[in-house]
């Protein structure tokens, strides 16, 4: 069980947990347009998620981190030699990766990328000053849930549609907007848990502003809507079972771990693990029930 848990912190000091889970959710939208996997486009998430991952640490590094209360910043920086090395390495696959793709992808990934540092740099004026997206009022949430989405479902799909392939843009949208509520689900038990830093930063968080009870509510509320729609959408029943089981299985983990035990301050990871999971069930599910897909 210990080298369990350490297995477990050792993915989310590292960023390769968060890694993991972009290549999950890049090659879950092959699985729903019945495409075969591009690995040099998954590898791209992947590297690509990894290196911003670990800028966004770097610039966050506080002058004495050893004196940081937060376990994870006396680790990362302790051993930052590994921080280095896998960025490194992700530099490397990225490198290689991106020439396996068309050029107006890698366009669109330069689009992406420069949306998503748009999160910590203060390029927006508020009150008076310059401020990334982070600090503007509610926004946090929904500017990682699409930057996410756009990584994970658009860009693979253009991807599929410069290729050649046929992308039915119905399914296209209904994708493109379960992929975002789902991850509004995933992301917002972070939130919930950072209230008490968030205040501290002044930064205004959906938990921050109608308090920590109703976030908990909206999340639960998000994850029935989210299996609603999914039950409505036109999609082959083994896709929908894969997204429902992975569904009840996080209200479980919401219900009996994450907001059972809010101050734990690693269970809140445990939803980067579903980003996983759901690949995961989705990809059994299809292979389970051949005549449903």
């Amino acid at each position: 069980m210990n080298l369990l848990r350490q297995g477990y912190y050792f993915l989310i000091y590292t960023n390769l947990l968060i890694a993991g889970a972009a290549m999950a959710q890049c090659a879950l939208t092959y699985i729903f347009f019945q495409a075969d996997f591009d690995y040099a486009m998954i590898g791209i998430e992947g590297a690509a998620t990894l290196l911003l991952y670990n800028f966004s640490l770097l610039l966050s590094r506080p002058k004495y981190p050893q004196q940081s209360k937060y376990r994870r910043t006396r680790w990362v920086f302790k051993n930052e030699w590994i921080l280095w090395l896998n960025s490194g390495l992700a530099a490397l696959l990225l490198a290689f990766a991106i020439f396996q793709i068309h050029l107006y992808s890698l366009l669109l990934l330069a689009g992406i990328g420069l949306f998503s540092v748009a999160y910590s740099f203060p390029l927006f004026p508020y009150r008076g000053k310059l401020v990334g997206l982070r600090q503007l009022p509610a926004v946090k949430i929904f500017h990682i849930a699409l930057v996410w989405t756009l990584s994970s479902v658009l860009l693979p799909a253009f991807e599929l549609y410069l290729d050649g392939s046929a992308i039915d843009t119905h399914r296209l949208l209904a994708l493109f907007s379960l992929k975002f509520i789902f991850l509004l689900i995933c992301t917002l038990p972070f939130d919930i848990r950072d209230i008490e830093q968030d205040s501290y930063y002044h930064l205004k968080t959906i938990p921050n502003m109608i308090g920590a009870e109703r976030a908990i509510t909206l999340c639960y509320v998000l994850l029935a809507l989210h299996s609603s729609c999914v039950l409505l959408a036109a999609f082959p029943w083994a896709l929908k079972i894969g997204i429902l089981s992975t569904n009840l299985l996080i209200a479980i983990v919401l219900r009996t771990v994450v907001f059972r035990h809010a101050k734990r301050y690693h269970n809140a990871y445990l939803l980067d693990f579903a980003l996983v999971m759901q690949f995961l069930v989705v990809l059994l599910s299809v292979n389970l029930f051949p005549a449903l897909r």
